[in-house]
């Protein structure tokens, strides 16, 4: 149907942050679903325009922070700011866009220099962050140097990484603002919706792989997600794939109709 057609139109266009035309592509939903008179289709109608009001990402910036609409993180991306984007795993401005998504330590540090700026952050801080050890050890702070070493070499057209008497600060090469875009809601499984984030699909043995954890782990990971609506598979076996739900995708409206028996 026509308003079946706007509604993933206007999906596509809210994972690529185009909010105008999502919002175009809703309003000739809703008035395809008035027309067809369907109750089901015009409640998927009112469903997927939830999400341009729902909050999708907090903003961490000097300390503060604060909830951010579809819109608003589609202004910060076409800003002059570097963006340490923690819910795609990339460190961006406007023109330049760096994937850290395989790189989970790099990252990490990413991060925690994006959160501390114009500030440093300690070496303990850093190796807790991106290592996960309680106490740094001269082993922990060789590696630290290593793994910064390669985080400059990685962000060296977007910003440096500067040391300092206690650790290491980010210095920006051409904005004069770093923020941090993190998920409305941190929680258990965040890397693994990181990677889903934008609709690509997945396999689980590829998720293990670029996230350096067991596949058993990954599979527990994605089984929880499922069974909480935030993702959903396709295909079997050695075939399957996960990704998450394109908004207002009426799957239901897909499905044919029972067959009447006598």
């Amino acid at each position: 149907s026509r308003a079946a057609h706007e509604l993933v139109v206007a999906g596509i266009a809210m994972r690529r942050l185009r909010t105008k035309t999502a919002r175009a592509a809703l309003a000739r939903a809703e008035r395809a679903a008035r027309q067809a008179g369907i109750p089901a289709l015009t409640a998927e109608v009112e469903s997927a325009s939830l999400v341009l009001s729902t909050p999708v990402a907090r903003l961490i910036a000097r300390g503060e922070e604060r909830l951010l609409l579809l819109e608003e993180v589609e202004a910060l991306l076409a800003s002059r700011a570097l963006v340490v984007d923690a819910c795609r795993h990339v460190v961006r401005d406007a023109r330049t866009v760096v994937s850290l998504a395989r790189r989970p330590v790099l990252f990490a540090l990413a991060r925690a220099l994006g959160e501390a700026w114009r500030g440093d952050v300690p070496r303990g801080t850093l190796v807790a962050r991106a290592f996960r050890a309680k106490l740094a050890d001269e082993s922990h702070r060789a590696r630290l140097r290593v793994e910064v070493g390669r985080l400059r070499a990685v962000l060296r057209t977007l910003a440096g990484v500067s040391a300092t008497k206690r650790g290491f600060a980010l210095v920006p090469r051409r904005v004069r603002e770093v923020v941090v875009l993190a998920p409305p809601v941190e929680e258990e499984h965040a890397a693994v919706l990181a990677f889903l984030a934008d609709g690509e699909s997945w396999s689980s043995s590829a998720l293990a792989l670029a996230l350096g954890a067991s596949q058993r782990t990954v599979q527990r990971a994605l089984d929880s997600l499922a069974a909480a609506g935030k993702v959903q598979s396709f295909g079997r076996g050695r075939a399957r794939r996960w990704t998450t739900p394109v908004p207002g995708f009426p799957t239901t409206l897909l499905l044919p109709a029972p067959l009447l028996i006598d």
